[in-house]
C-alpha cells in the first residue's frame, strides 16, 4: 500500500508544471556619493519598470511566464567599486544589468560583464568610449553619446555667443572631460576659439582661484564638462565674484538638486540632454503614476525604465534569457518604449532623436 502511494504521489509531482523561478536583474548606479540624485533617478525607474512588468504576469520566455527580481548596486561613480559590483552580480548569477551612471564605471565594469555573459544596457553613460572600444557584444546604450552631445553644444555656442569670450572646463573624469573636449572640438571647427581651456578638480569646494582667473579673462560663457555639485558651485561663485558669465553644461545638469546649490545663481543655465520622454502623451499615465508615488521622472528615471524595457522586448522574442540568443534580438528588432522606437547600430549605441537644449529659470529647466 505504501509502495502505491509513493508512486501515485510521485507521478503527481511529475504532471504539476515545473514552478517559474524569478529571472535575477540588476540596476547599478551612484547610491551613494556626489552623484546620488543620478542613482536614485535610475532606482525610480528600475524598481517602477519590474513593479510594472511583474504587475502583467512577468517577461514570457517560451511561454513561460517568469516574474523579475530585481538587485540595487551601489558604485558611487567609483571604478574600482564599479568592478567589484559587477564581479559580485556575476556570481549571483544576474542575468541583465541596467547601468552605470558614470562613464568611468560603466566602461571598465563592461569588461566583466562580457567575460561573465551578462547583458548591460547603460541608461546614461555617454562617453564614446563604451561603445566604439566595446568590451563585448553584450554592451549597449539607450542614451547618446558625448561627440553627439559635444557637437550640439559647440555648434550652438559658436553660433549664439559669436564674438563672445568662451571658456572651456572639465572636471577631468572619463564623462566630464570626454564631454569638454567633444564641445570643444565642434566649437573649434565652426570658426571660433576658446580662451582658457583647463580642468578642475572634482569634489572640491572652493573655486575661487579657477572664478578669479576666468574673471580676468573676461569670459562671457563657460562650458563646463562636469557633474552638477562642481558646476552648481562653480555658478554661485561666479555670482559672488559679480560675473554675469552665463554655464553651459551638458545631461548631468538634469536634477532638481542642481538648482538647490545654485539657487537664483543658477539662473540662465543652458544644458545639452535628449528630448524630454515626460512630453510624449504615451507616457501621460505613466508620468501621473510616478508623481502619486511623489517621484519625478526627471533626467534617467524614464531611460533606466526603458533599458529595462528593452531587454524584455528582447528576451521574449529570444524565448530564452541566455546572453547569445538575447544580443542576437537586441541586435535585430525595434524597440517600443517610452523613450520612442528605436533601435541599435553596430555599436550598440540607438537610433534616437539628437540633443536639444534647456534652459533653467525660476528652479525649473524647459527645452528651449
Amino acid at each position: 500500500m505504501k509502495r502505491i502511494l509513493a508512486i501515485t504521489t510521485l507521478s503527481a509531482c511529475l504532471a504539476l508544471p515545473a514552478m517559474a523561478q524569478d529571472i535575477p536583474i540588476a540596476v547599478v548606479g551612484p547610491m551613494t556619493g556626489g552623484e546620488a540624485s543620478f542613482g536614485a533617478q535610475m532606482k525610480a525607474g528600475a524598481e517602477m519598470a519590474v513593479a510594472d512588468i511583474n504587475a502583467a504576469g512577468g517577461i514570457s520566455v517560451g511561454g513561460t511566464k517568469m516574474k523579475l527580481k530585481l538587485t540595487v548596486g551601489d558604485d558611487a561613480c567609483d571604478p574600482k567599486q564599479a568592478v567589484a559590483v559587477a564581479t559580485k552580480l556575476a556570481g549571483e548569477k544576474v542575468k541583465f544589468v541596467a547601468g552605470h551612471f558614470c562613464s568611468g564605471s560603466s566602461i571598465p565594469s563592461s569588461k566583466v560583464y562580457a567575460e561573465e555573459g551578462i547583458v548591460q544596457i547603460s541608461p546614461a553613460s555617454t562617453n564614446p568610449k563604451l561603445t566604439d572600444e566595446r568590451a563585448g557584444p553584450n554592451v549597449f546604450r539607450v542614451c547618446g553619446r558625448d561627440d553627439q552631445q559635444g557637437g550640439v553644444a559647440g555648434k550652438y555656442l559658436a553660433e549664439k555667443f559669436s564674438g563672445k569670450k568662451i571658456a572651456v572646463i572639465h572636471d577631468k573624469s572619463a564623462y566630464g572631460q570626454g564631454l569638454a573636449d567633444e564641445t570643444r572640438k565642434a566649437l573649434n571647427a565652426a570658426g571660433a576659439k576658446e580662451v582658457v581651456y583647463e580642468g578642475y578638480t572634482k569634489g572640491e569646494k572652493d573655486y575661487t582661484a579657477l572664478v578669479t582667473k576666468l574673471k580676468q579673462a573676461a569670459v562671457d560663457v563657460l562650458y563646463v564638462g562636469g557633474y552638477h555639485t562642481e558646476a552648481g558651485l562653480i555658478a554661485r561663485q561666479m555670482r559672488d565674484q559679480g560675473m554675469n558669465t552665463i554655464l553651459v553644461s551638458g545631461d548631468a545638469l538634469v536634477t532638481q538638486e542642481y538648482w538647490q546649490i545654485t539657487g537664483k545663481a543658477g539662473e540662465g543655465t543652458l544644458m545639452t540632454f535628449s528630448p524630454d520622454p515626460r512630453k510624449n502623451d504615451a507616457n501621460k499615465a505613466l508620468v501621473e503614476r510616478f508623481r502619486a508615488a511623489k517621484i519625478e521622472p526627471e533626467g534617467y528615471v524614464l531611460y533606466t525604465y526603458a533599458a529595462i524595457q528593452t531587454w524584455k522586448q528582447a528576451v521574449e522574442k529570444a524565448a530564452a534569457t541566455d546572453a547569445k540568443k538575447v544580443i542576437e534580438q537586441l541586435n535585430a528588432l525595434e524597440f517600443d518604449t517610452v523613450l520612442g522606437k528605436f533601435k541599435f547600430d553596430k555599436k550598440g549605441d540607438p537610433t534616437l532623436p539628437p540633443y536639444v537644449f534647456y534652459e533653467w529659470k525660476d528652479g525649473k529647466y524647459t527645452q528651449l
